[in-house]
């Protein structure tokens, strides 16, 4: 007569969720969640993750996609932003700026536009000139 009550899902359980967009699918608008996001359909809009976003060989990207980690397969026409690692894969093709703080690159993956890598081991005093500074660049980077 009696039921369990239901047991509430802790905010780790729901972080480590992982949502998958399949090859079929067309989704027109932003994506955000907490959790992996795998997309091998196509998204027009931004996609949002705190957690880890894999584009699959067979996926369409227009638009940014801004994540912890990420794995690129297939086409992103947009900034791709890493708060750590981006993986690009021999398939990958990416038209747009990158920022990450680890770049990963097969050979055969392809992208248009800048890259930035933020790094905090690598500082500059500003009173050192101009050619000691971009030697001291170079030898860090």
């Amino acid at each position: 007569m009696f039921s369990k009550p239901e047991e509430k899902k802790s905010v780790v359980d729901m972080v480590n969720s992982s949502n998958v967009i399949s090859r079929e699918t067309h989704i027109t608008g932003d994506i955000t969640a907490q959790g992996n996001i795998r997309i091998e359909g196509t998204v027009d809009g931004m996609v949002k993750s705190t957690s880890k976003v894999v584009i699959g060989d067979s996926s369409t990207i227009k638009g940014n996609i801004v994540s912890a980690e990420a794995e690129i397969s297939g086409k992103v026409e947009g900034e791709v932003v890493c708060s750590d690692l981006l993986f690009l894969k021999k398939t990958a093709f990416i038209n747009g700026n990158i920022t990450t703080q680890k770049l990963v690159v097969e050979n055969g993956a392809v992208f248009n536009g800048k890259c930035q890598m933020n790094s905090n081991s690598l500082t500059v005093s500003k009173s050192e000139d101009k050619e000691e500074s971009g030697k001291k660049q170079f030898a860090a980077g």
